[in-house]
């Protein structure tokens, strides 16, 4: 775990996985000031609103965090610039491979940039792009996800590139062993997100957080793409109407583009922002049956409501014991 802290700058390698609405300064200080990576999930903020939001994480701490931006944001480069002044350290790509010229940028600044590799051939493209580090994310993994599991990345990733990059390993993971396991493949590190959601720290509504409590593994499934044309990335969440509804808009949204009423850049734009509005209903209001429910399968491992401290620390914990009962058997 040393090279990831060594390259984070903190005492646990652990980034906080970028949740839309929820990886604000409150997580994301609390996350840093425990000793683990904070990382403000920029989504669909605009330059000013994500400005605001790193000052407000410096007051908060006075750690490093970083700083997690869509490449298929339309201000992608103002964003950016954003970070710099900010002198943000560590900026995290996630969405796709970086826009030509924006891995210049970045790492011009000063700022090591960490970037989501979804399979082998991809992951050797961004190091030789010049990346300094790889989160690999598997469908277990809330929100938007990938069509392979966390256990084959790791098997297929790892062994041929860890030895080159610092790799954070994500999707699936609630409990310190499994993060032992990952440290002994070569990951540098792990990414969580739904663990963290119910942080005392946590700016998530009440009863967005009683349904994490509540929920096991099997309620957090993925969303049905409806029509072939709409390449919409599935969406883990918990079930309930809003994955019915969501449908429903995919069909909506399919008719439009029959009676060429909207192009497909367009319609697939109505899908992130429906996503984005859906979610906020359910982290903010607390609607958690029509808004979007988003969380990963470890969400059957959210047993209560902890500070973020307590919860790094039980999974330190349980590592340590995995690493100790291996070395007593080796």
């Amino acid at each position: 775990m040393k090279r990831g802290t060594d390259f984070l700058g903190c005492e646990v390698a652990v980034l906080g996985g970028a949740m839309s609405w929820i990886s604000e300064r409150h997580l994301v200080s609390a996350l840093s000031n425990g000793g683990a990576f904070g990382v403000i999930a920029c989504g669909a903020m605009n330059p000013e609103l994500l400005d605001t939001e790193i000052a407000e994480t410096k007051k908060r701490t006075e750690r490093p965090f970083g700083v997690n931006l869509i490449t298929m944001h339309p201000q992608l480069s103002d964003l950016i610039d954003v970070c710099t002044r900010h002198r943000i350290g560590h900026v995290v790509l996630a969405g796709g491979l970086p826009p030509p010229g924006s891995i210049d940028r970045i790492k011009g600044s000063g700022a090591k940039l960490i970037c989501f590799a979804p399979a082998l051939a991809l992951a050797k493209k961004l190091v030789r792009s010049g990346v300094d580090a790889l989160v690999i994310e598997g469908m277990e993994a809330g929100g938007h996800i990938g069509p392979v599991s966390t256990s084959v990345l790791a098997q297929e990733i790892l062994p041929p590139l860890a030895a080159d990059i610092p790799i954070f390993v994500a999707g699936g993971i609630g409990h310190g062993g499994l993060i032992a396991g990952y440290l002994e493949m070569g990951a540098a590190g792990v990414q969580l997100g739904t663990r963290f959601v119910c942080a005392s720290e946590c700016i998530a509504h009440a009863n967005f957080k009683k349904a994490f409590i509540r929920a096991s593994a099997r309620d957090a499934i993925t969303s049905v793409q409806i029509d072939p044309r709409l390449p919409v990335i599935p969406v883990r969440a918990l079930k309930n109407k809003e994955m019915e509804s969501f449908a429903a808009k995919q069909r909506e949204v399919a008719q439009l583009l029959d009676e060429e009423k909207v192009e497909m850049a367009e319609a697939q734009l109505q899908i992130e922002h429906y996503w984005a509005g859906a979610l906020r209903r359910a982290v903010i209001e607390g609607d958690v049956e029509s808004g979007s429910v988003m969380a990963g399968q470890s969400v059957g491992m959210v047993k209560e409501e902890a500070p973020v401290a307590r919860i790094l620390e039980q999974l330190m914990d349980e590592a340590a014991h995995a690493l100790e009962r291996r070395s007593v058997h080796a």
